[in-house]
């Protein structure tokens, strides 16, 4: 009995194998690729379709067109060893192009037009030629074409020789096709088989860049599916279908999608051709015509050529005018700036030069922005040969050019090389030399987030940057190298930044601390906490208040142990008065604003000892804050502003700071720091502890997209603060002006229908930031001012080009954004009067779509759509008790009193 059973499981074994695998594993029938019968001519149909739009909407909203015909296949060979090596023949036929919107109608760009003039009589002739596909086991060996073909008509014919690539039985492998060499799997079933291409596995030589930074990046995706429909081994349909979609991580209004599709179906076959007789397949060849050569099956590049496009001059002159100082605050000036840089990246040296010797002082610092961010070889090599780094006569340019540098989108090594050659000469102006080397740390920082720390030139500006730090006795250029390190953010120089922290002079400590501030958490180890916690707790020297505080800030916000939460804790109450009231208001907005941190500050405060009335009760106006500007579910923008003041009511530091971040990912997108100190004298007051010797100073630091800036100084001692005091016309001091390509990503897809899509993001700010700080002797007042004017245009654009017609899709977003803060106080009584505001204004925000199509001859169809509308302006709210104190500020003069003398 139990033998019969044994034998029973094992028949019923050995059946379900068999099942399985003559359902799941292979076609019926031949078990590698596609064959085909001797002496028969196979007649199919075939169509090529593409379709653009924003990714909502129906298929026949797109635009787009269809290239369809006929398509004749014939075996010419077999190798008599082997059935799975064949040659094959393919002639497409009868083509035909369309709209694939059928709605179009009398608009449609096609109607009236036949094949020849759509494509072109010579285009025609070539599509029209036949290609032969050298096939070994379903694989393609090799693709025979003519040579001195246009590129764009020979790309079609590979996408379609591609679809007889295949396999019969399911599996992964590495295939080489019009798409290039890609990974793919196969799944065989009894009369199907789809193949999935894993089209971000695809290698294939196209030009293409993006920005590292998640924020101001595009995410895309992309996806291949063909289904082959088998019958005896040859196909009876194929249908392909290959997408794009991308949308602009910050704003995703800037999105667009692409829909590739290939049809393929048997219609009959008939008698065909005898076989040629041969050995090998290439003097089968040969002999089929000595004018085929083996071509790559991966698809080539091309370019479309522009007709009637105007020269780069000419393109200069028309949009000048909107680049003049006083149009900058307008989107058409991004516009023209945008367009611009993307002329700029096919110029040559030469034309660029020429544009650059003939504009006039006004335009010239915007025409530096465009050149600079076109960032080509040529764009470089120009504008290093028109600026003068040797003479102090065009600062302005020259500053221009490095903070174009600085926010370059994909910078390379050769322009970091370039810079570091200009740092080695002689410099007209020693602003531009320290401009010139935080630069260089600004390009260490980017090149090395796109896997380049290991290029000669970066190591060269590492060490470059490490060595000045470490040797350098000269104070100007220590505050250098430490801004410079403060934009790389190496690792490695963390010792010296601790070095400078803990026994450099105040402003000099103070610098290497927000340095190390920047960095990310993992870098914030317990060494470095040991040494900020010396520092705040002044265990070896006196510090100012501004390096204790800053201490303070970087312990609180990366991962602070229970004890040194509750030290910090405890030193509250010993403070002086308005460091005091700070701490008190950065541990409060910790808890409020529920900051990593505010776990274990909740944790500590459950200790009496730790939390009471007499610790948490002090006074003052110094104060920490942090909103939201916005917040969505996968977004939120921030504000944080805090401000410290000295013991006497002038201000030590204001510190006004905007994040973006998406997900995880974060972007610093500006932080404006004034810095005083000194003033003490001018209100005959006493300074606070420590502080007796400073030098009369003030000043403004900011980072701008994640990249420090040169700081502006307002005045440096009391000569200058008397004389600046006495001709202060209260003009504000302009930190940063100027055009930025913020956003830039570019692709360049080879789909595999043989259509060429291209991918451009651009974004680009009009950018002014400004600061003043005002003194009343008379009204015993002072005034911190801080303005913020951007003006944002974003443009998404796709297109997919086969050299005679052409789809876009264009999409646009745009606005003009003011913030200003203005920090009032009032020490005309003690305690003295402070009120913060922070306001935005109203601005418009403006968003458009453009789709089009358009032949080479120019006929075309357009449609466009446009919205509008405003965004509303508002005061940030702060903490209650600024509120209360702007009340009696800002409070209304009683009726019928006098500001007059009398």
């Amino acid at each position: 009995m139990q033998q019969e059973e044994l034998v029973t499981m094992i028949l019923l074994a050995v059946l379900f194998v068999c099942f399985i695998s003559s359902y799941s594993a292979s076609v019926k029938g031949h078990t590698t690729g596609l064959f085909l019968n001797n002496d028969r001519l196979y007649k199919l149909t075939y169509s090529a379709e593409v379709f653009l739009d924003r990714g909502k909407g129906k298929l026949q909203d797109s635009v787009g067109y269809r290239l369809s015909s006929s398509v004749d296949v014939v075996l010419l060979w077999r190798n008599p060893d082997g059935d799975d090596d064949q040659l094959i023949q393919i002639t497409i036929k009868d083509v035909r192009v369309e709209s694939v919107n059928q709605q179009r109608g009398e608009k449609s760009i096609f109607k009236g037009k036949n094949p020849p003039e759509i494509l072109g009589k010579k285009n025609l002739e070539v599509l029209q030629r036949p290609v032969l596909l050298h096939l070994v086991h379903g694989k393609i060996k090799e693709f025979y074409s003519y040579q001195n073909e246009p590129v764009a008509i020979q790309n079609l014919k590979r996408g379609l020789a591609s679809l007889f690539q295949t396999q019969l039985s399911s599996g992964t492998a590495n295939e080489v096709d019009i798409s290039g060499d890609c990974k793919v799997t196969y799944q065989a079933h009894q009369d199907k088989v789809i193949k999935t291409k894993a089209l971000d596995t695809c290698k294939i030589a196209r030009s293409g860049f993006t920005i590292p930074n998640q924020v101001l990046g595009v995410s895309s995706k992309a996806s291949s599916a063909t289904t082959y429909k088998i019958e005896d081994s040859f196909v009876v349909a194929v249908l392909a279908e290959e997408t794009h979609s991308f949308g602009l991580n910050f704003l995703q209004t800037i999105s667009g999608k692409i829909v590739s599709k290939q049809k393929l179906e048997l219609k009959t076959t008939e008698a065909g051709p005898r076989l040629v007789s041969g050995k090998q397949a290439a003097a089968v060849v040969k002999a089929v015509d000595s004018k085929f050569t083996a071509l790559p099956i991966a698809g080539q590049v091309f370019q479309s050529a522009c007709r009637r496009c105007p020269s780069l001059l000419e393109h200069w002159q028309s949009v000048r005018t909107h680049l003049q100082p006083a149009n900058l605050s307008q989107a058409e000036a991004v516009r023209n700036f945008l367009a611009f840089v993307q002329h700029l990246r096919t110029a040559k040296k030469e034309e660029i030069l020429q544009v650059l010797k003939t504009e006039n002082k006004e335009v010239l610092p915007q025409l530096v922005d465009a050149v600079t961010s076109a960032q080509t070889p040529d764009s470089l090599e120009a504008i290093l040969d028109f600026l003068d780094f040797k003479s102090d006569r065009s600062v302005i340019l020259q500053e221009r050019f490095l903070y174009a540098c600085g926010f370059a989108s994909h910078p390379n090594e050769e322009l970091l090389r370039a810079l570091i050659s200009k740092f080695k000469g002689s410099f007209g102006s020693n602003d531009i030399r320290e401009t010139v080397m935080i630069v260089i740390g600004a390009l260490v920082r980017k090149l090395c987030q796109n896997e380049g720390c290991k290029l000669k030139a970066v190591v060269e500006a590492k060490k470059l940057i490490l060595r000045g730090l470490e040797k350098t006795e000269n104070k100007k250029d220590l505050t250098m190298y430490l801004l410079a390190l403060k934009n790389a953010l190496l690792p490695e120089g963390i010792p010296l930044l601790l070095k400078s922290a803990e026994t450099g002079e105040g402003p000099v400590s103070h610098l290497a601390i927000t340095a190390l501030q920047r960095y990310d958490v993992p870098f914030i180890t317990d060494e470095v906490k040991k040494t900020l916690n010396r520092i705040y707790h002044q265990n070896r020297k006196i510090h100012e208040k501004t390096v204790r505080t800053t201490a303070a800030a970087v312990i609180l916000n990366n991962n602070p142990s229970y004890m040194e939460v509750k030290n910090i804790l405890l030193s509250i109450g010993e403070l002086p008065k308005e460091m005091n009231k700070y701490m008190l208001a950065l541990v409060q907005d910790i808890l409020r604003f529920e900051m990593p941190a505010s776990k274990m500050v909740r944790r500590v405060l459950k200790e009496m000892v730790a939390h009471n009335y007499d610790r948490f009760s002090g006074t003052g106006s110094s104060s920490a804050y942090t909103g939201y500007i916005q917040r969505k579910a996968h977004s939120a923008s921030t504000y944080s502003l805090d401000i410290l003041y000295s013991g006497s009511g002038i201000l030590r530091r204001s510190n006004l700071n905007i994040f973006q971040y998406i997900g995880k990912a974060g972007l610093h997108g500006s932080q404006v720091v004034i810095e005083a100190q000194g003033l003490e004298a001018l209100i005959a007051a006493t300074p606070d502890e420590g502080e007796e010797n400073l030098d009369s100073y003030a000043g403004m630091s900011a980072i701008l997209f994640d990249v420090q800036l040169r700081p502006v100084t307002f005045f440096n001692g009391y000569s200058d603060l008397m004389s600046k005091m006495l001709s202060a016309s209260g003009d504000p001091v302009s930190v940063v002006k100027g055009l930025v390509l913020l956003i830039d990503h570019s692709q360049e897809l080879q789909l595999q229908s043989g259509l060429k899509a291209n991918i451009e993001v651009q974004g680009g700010l009009a950018i002014d930031i400004s600061g003043a700080m005002e003194f009343s002797l008379w009204y015993r007042e002072s005034k911190t001012r801080v303005k913020n004017r951007v003006t944002m245009v974003i443009n998404g654009d796709i297109t997919v080009d086969s050299s005679f017609v052409k789809a876009g899709l264009e999409t646009s977003a745009e606005t003009e954004v003011g913030l200003e803060f203005v920090s009032t106080v009032q020490f005309s009584q003690y305690p003295f009067l402070v009120c913060m505001q922070m306001d935005k204004d109203a601005a418009p925000f403006r968003q458009s779509e453009t789709k089009y199509e358009r032949l080479s001859t120019g006929r075309g169809y357009v449609s466009r759509r446009r919205k509008e509308h405003l965004v509303a302006g508002c005061e940030f709210p702060l903490h209650q008790e600024n509120s209360e104190m702007c009340k009696v500020v800002f409070a209304p003069q009683p009726e019928g009193s006098s500001s007059g003398w009398f």
